[in-house]
């Protein structure tokens, strides 16, 4: 009775031979050293992937990753100043400041309002500074935020400067010539 489809030849059977034994055996140690190979590559692909993946899940990664300060109080030196007083006078003081995590969505819906999160004041008194050298008839009194606390949250604009680029904190009106 044939076992083989017909066309087909019966397999031959040979002794191996020294040759193909040493041939075998440094096949065996290639295919080994390759798999080494794929099984250091595999984790730190795989760890690639999954942190890659995970800012979707732990949104801190990006923000890890870029080592960004987070939003926290800073010393901050401010100026300032008052319509009728003639010089500026700066002070040391507390504000917020740091990166806060933001999303913006890739489809973009009509009536769908994105708010961006932006590191502001949570806890903040007023302070109260005399200006030196205003004219008589002129109120020296000048009051500053001092931030006790900071957030991630919406910018409230009667308490924030929430523009794109703002002057700087110790910037000075009177110290910007005028031209008549």
């Amino acid at each position: 009775m044939n076992m083989f489809f017909p066309g087909h030849q019966r397999p031959r059977c040979r002794i191996k031979t020294e040759e193909d034994t040493r041939l075998s055996t440094q096949l065996e140690t290639q295919e080994r050293i390759m798999a080494v190979q794929v099984r250091r590559a595999t984790f730190p692909l795989m760890l690639s992937l999954f942190l890659g993946a995970s800012s979707y899940i732990w949104p801190l990664a990006p923000a890890a990753s870029f080592q960004l300060p987070p939003c926290q109080l800073i010393n901050q030196t401010v100026s300032l100043e008052k319509e009728g007083c003639p010089k500026c006078h700066q002070v040391e003081t507390t504000i917020c400041s740091g990166h806060c995590i933001t999303k913006d969505p890739v489809i973009k819906l009509p009536f769908n309002y994105v708010y961006q999160h932006v590191c502001t004041y949570q806890d903040l008194h007023y302070k109260t500074f005399e200006l030196p050298d205003c004219p008589s008839g002129v109120d020296p009194t000048v009051t500053y935020p001092v931030a006790l606390s900071c957030h991630c949250g919406r910018c409230t604009m009667d308490t924030s400067d929430c523009t794109f680029e703002s002057l700087q904190p110790n910037f000075c009106m009177n110290d910007v010539p005028f031209y008549y």
